[in-house]
């Protein structure tokens, strides 16, 4: 019986230890899970960069534009149905398959205007309409806002981003409707 009663309170105790590295280990892990969401919340909050935006607005590689659009959609901020409909409509230039280029450029330039309409006065988002409308095909009558966005674009250049307003300038000594001059 001695015997017995020695042992229970073996494990009891046993059990009793058990328990509280269970919580302590409980308690760890949820002070980890805790901090690893605040830091990858951190990440998602500066996941958009606009240089690599702008690289995968100048090329012609589809897995960057779909890596940006992804990057966009998944992250929060102002004008980004802007900017990832300016993509999309990117995109449709790079596909084979016209009825699939004519849809995926319809959704894309419904997005963008859509997101253009509420910020109709960001220069930006007007150099980005440019930058489409230029070189989209004249058969999709995508063309009708050039000379408005130029001037546009020109008046309010100090109000664009430095980075963008190097891209722009970078653009326009190829573009025909931007010269370098008019900067």
């Amino acid at each position: 019986m001695n015997y017995r009663r020695k042992n229970l309170c073996r494990f009891e105790i046993f059990m009793n230890i058990t328990i509280k590295y269970r919580c302590w280990i409980s308690w760890c892990m949820l002070v980890f899970v805790c901090i690893t969401n605040i830091s990858y919340g951190q990440q998602q909050a500066s996941a958009f960069d606009r240089a690599t935006y702008y690289k995968a607005m100048e090329g012609n590689n589809s897995e960057a534009i779909k890596y940006q659009i992804d990057i966009i959609e998944k992250d929060d901020f102002k004008n980004k149905d802007a900017f990832s409909g300016a993509l999309i409509m990117k995109s449709a230039g790079l596909m084979k398959v016209i009825s699939k280029k004519l849809k995926t450029f319809k959704t894309g330039k419904i997005k963008f205007e859509t997101a253009l309409g509420k910020d109709s006065n960001n220069a930006e988002l007007r150099f980005l309409r440019l930058i489409i409308q230029e070189n989209a095909p004249k058969m999709l009558g995508y063309n009708h806002d050039l000379n408005t966005d130029r001037d546009f674009i020109i008046a309010h250049f100090n109000t664009i981003p430095e980075y963008t307003r190097k891209v722009i300038r970078n653009y326009s000594k190829n573009s025909k409707i931007l010269s370098v001059s008019d900067f």
